[in-house]
């Protein structure tokens, strides 16, 4: 299938951004329910069970910014992206995936890998075909551990996985998995993730999770 190219960064919103708390949009409708349905036991791993929902609405979110980009397959490819953590070693997730040189550990290429194969055994089934599977598998494989996105797609799959670590339950759990206080934590956020993101849309509604995020946490107290 065709996706769209990408555009310069950062990419420029095409329709509204909506910067609200997350919780206020949930994702909407059913027609991905199947897939949740296929994938329960790979959300029970590294709190994909509320890492994935909730990147997911992200990804409406950015789809709504982004009326131009194909909405099923970054849906999709939000919903499975981190379902490889589903299998592989959990006692190497947060010993070797959250600390050191975290970006370049092996088992990160393992999780991504496994994406795919989890992809390609649940969609086939329920009516995804070949074209559209090997899309999300592209998007899937890398999108940890590959420097560059290659599609429209790509990047707004990118920008959900990361938004939702802004949110004070993203920070609430991936501050622990890093070993961090929520104060140093969200000064990371703001100085290296920020930067990382690829469209205006992603970067307007970080920075205002981050600013909630740290007045509710107390953060320029608690330090």
């Amino acid at each position: 299938m065709q996706t769209h190219p990408l555009p310069q960064l950062p990419i420029r919103a095409a329709g509204p951004v909506d910067t609200s708390p997350i919780s206020s949009t949930p994702a909407a409708g059913d027609d991905l329910d199947p897939i949740w349905a296929a994938v329960v036991p790979e959300t029970r791993a590294r709190s994909n069970d509320i890492h994935l929902p909730i990147s997911l609405a992200y990804a409406e979110r950015l789809l709504a910014a982004h009326p131009e980009a194909d909405a099923l397959l970054v849906r999709v490819a939000i919903l499975l992206h981190d379902t490889g953590w589903g299998r592989v070693d959990e006692d190497r997730i947060l010993s070797e995936g959250f600390t050191g040189d975290w970006r370049k550990a092996d088992i990160r290429y393992q999780h991504e890998q496994q994406g795919c194969e989890i992809a390609r055994e649940v969609l086939p089934p329920l009516g995804y075909d070949v074209g559209f599977v090997e899309a999300v598998c592209a998007i899937i494989d890398g999108h940890d551990t590959r420097p560059v996105a290659h599609s429209l797609e790509d990047a707004l799959v990118r920008d959900a996985d990361r938004l939702w670590r802004f949110d004070h339950a993203g920070i609430a759990l991936a501050s622990g998995w890093f070993g961090l206080d929520p104060a140093t934590y969200t000064a990371r956020l703001r100085s290296e993730i920020v930067p990382e993101l690829l469209s205006e849309a992603a970067i307007e509604m970080a920075r205002a999770d981050l600013d909630r995020s740290d007045a509710l946490l107390k953060t320029a107290v608690l330090r």
